[in-house]
């Protein structure tokens, strides 16, 4: 599976937020935008065309992972901002419910969706509901375990360098590595929380409660209303999260290194942030193939402003190519952290195994079968974790 947007089903979700959540008419867009926009693009119209600024200083003392880890230890670099799509989940294990060969789309075929994205239509969700819990039981947070790439934003922070972590992906895995929600924005939504659908009501239920009424089979009703409760990921047709508009405007003005992990920059208006930084901060792209460069005939009308990685212009961006752990794990060893970064993976997921096994154990002998069963059935089932190694 390859880094990218288009892998997994979290991707899918991201996939199913350019058009209807992106709005330029919505609400929080609309209120969040302004005279900052108008700033933003007047700024943009300067730089590329070279008026009233000079050339803009190259803080990186070579474009290459080397380059970037020197940077990112020195006195320079204080505030980090990560941009990451489902290309860093796939190594957790998540399918692609799209794909025929998998049981996730055979399970789905019965109800007859018009396309596999109107699973993600709001306006089919409030119709038809069913589809989308269905696929909920095999995706629902819990059952995955956080990646290398999960871990190595989790020590940025630990390391006071984490200014924001923005996510495309729904599957709270970023939560499960140990970022708050203060050192998140979930661009597309989570099911970390959920809301009643009803306008008039939109009581919040928790993670636990929805858990409860997914596994149970059962479609999540409102206890107040009937109406269905969704999880807060974000659907065709509705609006990206207000705090997704609120905080991009003072992070990426602030920010000092950008790091571009497991996307395809192809979904808006994520894709545009890769834009609003200073122009003097460097962006290290990490990911399966090259992406978010500018379109070769704007670039040459002097419009582009997306990365330039090859070009004799090119003097901020750095790619990265491969998967994402391993240029996770390549950084962490340039910057002296990659034992501490092992080290973290391996007592987390430990962790997590242990905390799976009692509940494992704890059902296991509240119905009468002996939990020592149970708990080898779950071994049974364990993944190996990111790169084959064991934990």
């Amino acid at each position: 599976m390859d880094n990218r947007e288009g892998s997994g089903a979290a991707a899918q979700v991201d996939a199913g937020k350019g058009s209807g959540s992106s709005s330029p008419d919505s609400d929080d867009e609309g209120g969040a935008s302004g005279p900052s926009e108008m700033e933003f693009l007047r700024n943009l119209f300067c730089q590329t065309l070279g008026l009233g600024s000079e050339k803009p200083e190259k803080v990186l003392d070579e474009l290459t992972l080397d380059g970037v880890s020197r940077f990112l230890l020195s006195e320079k670099c204080k505030k980090v901002v990560c941009m990451v799509g489902a290309g860093i989940s796939t190594a957790a294990g998540i399918p692609d419910f799209r794909s025929p060969g998998t049981g996730l789309y055979a399970n789905l075929q019965q109800y007859n969706l018009p396309s596999p994205q109107a699973i993600f239509e709001i306006s089919y969700f409030k119709q038809h509901p069913e589809p989308f819990f269905a696929l909920a039981r095999e995706l629902y947070p819990g059952q995955f375990k956080p990646t290398v790439c999960h871990y190595f934003i989790r020590l940025l922070k630990e390391k006071g360098l984490l200014l924001r972590c923005y996510t495309q992906n729904i599957d709270t895995l970023e939560r499960v590595a140990g970022l708050d929600q203060e050192d998140l924005v979930e661009a597309h939504g989570t099911f970390f929380t959920s809301h009643c659908v009803s306008s008039s009501c939109q009581k919040s239920y928790s993670l636990d409660w929805m858990k409860e009424k997914i596994f149970s089979s059962l479609i999540p009703k409102c206890e107040k209303c009937q109406s269905v409760v969704k999880p807060d990921i974000v659907f065709f047709g509705e609006s990206l999260p207000s705090r997704f508009f609120s905080l991009t405007q003072s992070d990426f003005r602030n920010v000092d290194l950008l790091i571009i992990m497991g996307t395809s920059l192809q979904v808006q208006p994520f894709a545009s942030l890769v834009s609003r930084v200073p122009t003097n901060t460097p962006r290290l792209l990490i990911n399966k193939e090259k992406t978010g460069e500018s379109e070769p005939l704007m670039a040459l009308m002097g419009f582009g402003c997306g990365m330039d990685f090859d070009s004799e212009k090119a003097y901020r961006d750095v790619a990265w190519l491969g998967d994402c752990d391993e240029g996770c794990l390549a950084l962490a060893e340039l910057l002296g952290w990659k034992d501490e970064l092992e080290k973290l993976v391996r007592e987390e997921h430990a962790a997590i195994d242990a905390k799976s096994s009692q509940a494992v154990g704890d059902g296991a002998s509240a119905s009468g079968a002996p939990a020592k069963e149970a708990k080898q059935s779950l071994s049974a089932k364990k993944k190996s974790p990111p790169g084959g190694k064991e934990n």
